[in-house]
């Protein structure tokens, strides 16, 4: 039997995305964002959700564009500052001593000691209540050499991202690997037939 838990924002699991914007004097910030995901294929786009009250609301607007850098477990305490600060009262990259990276294809910074990012420019916003839906097209998807496995292809377990839990308030690190996409489920054909 289940139990209700009401209407809430619970999804598992739930990326811990920094999102990287310029602000209007062209200061480099980052927001940490939980509601996001890869949102289409072709083209690749990727959608995070924001509050108007936040300082990176108005760089998206701005500026039109935005990065998603994604953190390693070793960048967790500065991951959760970049939650926690407002970009408005401080320069959250002086804080952690991490680094902005000038974007070559959107107007945008990213995180340059977090393993992976992605370049976004806004192709679609959607109001939705207390959240602004900002969809970007991918333009690029940069890894750090370090989390390519041998056959060059982005290896998860070398990224070491991590997520967090909504009900719970917690960090989780990414657990093992259960089995290949789309291919253990071809078991279940075979019974079939």
């Amino acid at each position: 039997m289940k139990s209700s838990l009401g209407a809430k924002t619970i999804a598992y699991p739930t990326p811990v995305f920094i999102v990287g914007t310029y602000d209007a004097q062209g200061h480099p910030n980052a927001m940490a964002v939980a509601w996001g995901g890869i949102c289409c294929s072709k083209p690749p786009c990727v959608a995070i959700s924001v509050r108007k009250a936040t300082y990176t609301y108005g760089n998206l607007v701005e500026r039109k564009a935005f990065t998603v850098s994604i953190p390693s477990q070793d960048h967790m305490v500065a991951a959760d500052y970049f939650g926690i600060a407002s970009g408005r009262d401080c320069d959250k990259f002086a804080v952690t001593g991490l680094t902005p990276v000038r974007s070559e294809l959107v107007d945008a910074p990213y995180v340059g000691e977090f393993p992976l990012v992605l370049e976004c420019k806004i192709v679609h916003t959607a109001e939705l209540g207390l959240h602004t839906l900002f969809a970007g097209e991918i333009l690029d998807v940069k890894a750090e050499e370090s989390c390519l496995g041998p056959d060059g292809k982005l290896s998860a377990e070398l990224v070491r991202p991590f997520s967090w839990a909504p009900a719970e308030n917690w960090y989780y690190a990414t657990g093992e690997r259960l089995g290949r996409g789309f291919s253990v489920g071809k078991a279940l054909e075979t019974e079939s037939e």
